[in-house]
């Protein structure tokens, strides 16, 4: 029994702080918390052999912390870093692929949607209809004065829309000719009835209302006999 607690004690009496744990320089931190938990159920409740084990260990500790700040790593340290540098990082979860967002199709303008369209005069029904149709309209406007020249005007644009579609094949295209059509008539048309006499010849008294819808109204008349 004397024998026993003999040998701890000659382990407490040793003036090295190392020698007192019982570890090496370079044991972990791990295995010099456990040599002090060792020593100390060893020496157990003496307080002199206590207090120099936790005074040991307190040297080691601060012996270790001038190494860190020296820049000295111990041996123990640089094992620890050599075995986090050998074990390969943890896996990270594989993330939810996104989903792919539809593609929008671009329209494409090709150089034959924006070319002019050629001129020729219309035959068979595309030259009687507008003929028929513009042509009545524009008699109306000269020899009918009661007759309101903005609805004149909306059934000969779409007179000409009906038309210029049956040539072309493309409704946006003839409703562009027509709005195209009317808009320089009634430019030309307002032009004219700020600069001439009310009076015309031939004895056919117009408003300057009429004398502004009378451009418009041959303009759609030859843009759907020609445009095709």
């Amino acid at each position: 029994m004397n024998q026993g607690s003999d040998q701890p004690s000659r382990a407490a009496d040793a003036s090295d702080p190392y020698e007192r744990l019982g570890i090496a320089a370079d044991a972990s931190f791990d295995a010099v918390q456990a040599a002090k938990l060792a020593r100390l159920d060893e020496v157990g409740d003496d307080p002199l052999a206590r207090s120099r084990i936790e005074a040991a260990y307190d040297a080691v500790l601060m012996e270790r912390l001038k190494e860190r700040q020296q820049g000295r790593v111990s041996f123990a340290a640089r094992s620890a870093s050599q075995r986090e540098q050998a074990s390969p990082p943890p896996a990270r979860p594989a993330l939810p692929a996104l989903p792919q967002l539809p593609q929008l199709a671009v329209p494409k303008f090709s150089g034959a949607a924006l070319r002019l369209p050629s001129l020729g005069l219309a035959s068979g029904a595309e030259l009687w209809i507008p003929l028929a149709g513009i042509g009545s309209l524009l008699a109306l406007l000269l020899f009918t004065p009661s007759a309101a020249p903005e609805l004149l005007l909306a059934l000969a644009t779409g007179v000409a829309v009906i038309n210029l579609q049956r040539r072309l094949g493309r409704l946006l295209v003839a409703v562009g000719w027509s709005l195209a059509l009317l808009a320089i008539g009634l430019v030309i048309g307002g032009l004219l009835a700020g600069g001439l006499d009310p009076s015309l010849p031939m004895g056919l008294p117009l408003t300057p209302l009429q004398v502004q819808s009378l451009p418009a109204l041959l303009l759609l008349l030859l843009g759907a006999l020609l445009i095709g």
